[in-house]
């Protein structure tokens, strides 16, 4: 047997140094090493061995078969390594070659203006509150002093999934819920932005999907005078220290007195001109003291504490800031208006 054995390996060993392929070098590992290998042959006539041949013999087999494998794996290495370098060779750079030029993003500009108005109200010590788009009709209207079959709630014409959820028609419901979550705690100073939904026809100027951002403060001794103050260091520091606004009365169910805000125009700075209709103002945001019934349904005692609001759309602001005409230009995708806003 021990004659067999190194037979075996002087023949293992010619026909390893003539593998090309490491196909060939696999076969050659199953011809005599595998389950049903030439060296596994041998072995099985073991049993006929005496005790005493048995441990010669199977030291004799072994080192055949670590000599087979030496070979095997310094083939095969050989092999990964020349795949290496053929593999370099064909994926090989010239590093001197001009690289390519990445587009570069930007924010989009009614994130962007949503940004810029949240800070201004950070910085005047607001915090952000956040509510669901799909909305119960008692905090979209009832607990806003709009009880049902109300002939205001023709105003916010919505989008309704039972009688009582729809996607709310602005970001007041969140206002309800702080003042409900303070329970009648003070100071409230929060903004609230985010998507409203209204069954409007997209045109020039409307969309049935916009952006909002309102505002609600609640304290002892809150003015109207608060209330332009504020407003007045908002517009200023979006429009430039210049811009200037008025009030003008008006009519929202949840405040009274109520108004709505213009600034100066943006284009002519008040002297006059077509985009203002040569009045020199341009509209910008309905605001006003928070109702008595609202601060009662949101657990305040309109006795002892006063409240001013605001609301205003994301895209009137952008519209004005960027002096642009039509609002569609925000949602149809068209990198060529997109893309100036990246040098902004």
């Amino acid at each position: 047997m021990k004659e067999r054995l190194d037979g075996l390996r002087v023949e293992a060993l010619q026909e390893l140094q003539q593998v090309n392929t490491p196909q060939q070098l696999n076969d050659l590992r199953v011809k005599y090493l595998g389950k049903k290998g030439a060296l596994t042959e041998i072995l099985r006539g073991m049993g006929g061995l005496s005790a005493e041949e048995r441990p010669v013999i199977g030291q004799v087999a072994n080192d055949v078969r670590a000599a087979i494998e030496t070979v095997i794996d310094e083939k095969q290495e050989a092999f990964q390594q020349a795949e290496t370098n053929n593999r370099l060779l064909a994926e090989t750079l010239d590093v001197t070659l001009p690289g390519k030029q990445l587009p570069t993003g930007s924010v989009h500009p009614l994130n962007k203006v949503a940004q810029e108005i949240e800070d201004v109200f950070i910085g005047l010590g607001y915090t952000i509150a956040e509510g669901p788009e799909v909305e119960e009709d008692y905090y979209n209207f009832e607990a806003l002093n709009l009880p049902k079959n109300h002939p205001a709630r023709d105003m916010q014409d919505s989008f309704y999934v039972t009688d009582d959820i729809l996607m709310r028609t602005h970001t007041s419901p969140v206002q309800v819920r702080t003042m409900k979550a303070m329970n009648g705690q003070t100071p409230v100073k929060v903004i609230c932005p985010g998507k409203v939904y209204r069954r409007d026809d997209d045109d020039a100027t409307h969309s049935f999907q916009f952006n909002q951002i309102e505002g609600l403060v609640i304290g002892k001794n809150i003015r109207m005078s608060d209330l332009k103050g504020t407003l007045l260091q908002f517009v200023q520091q979006m429009f430039g220290s210049q811009a200037q606004i008025r009030l003008r009365p008006s009519f929202f169910p949840f405040t009274e007195p109520s108004a709505e805000v213009d600034v100066t125009c943006v284009q002519c700075g008040g002297k006059g001109c077509r985009m203002c209709k040569q009045t020199g103002w341009l509209e910008i945001l309905g605001c006003g003291m928070v109702h008595p019934r609202v601060l009662e349904m949101g657990g305040y005692d309109p006795e002892e504490v006063s409240g001013f609001a605001f609301g205003m759309g994301v895209e009137r602001i952008a519209l004005l800031k960027y002096g642009i005409d039509d609002i569609r230009h925000f949602y149809t995708n068209d990198l060529r208006f997109l893309s100036q806003f990246a040098r902004m």
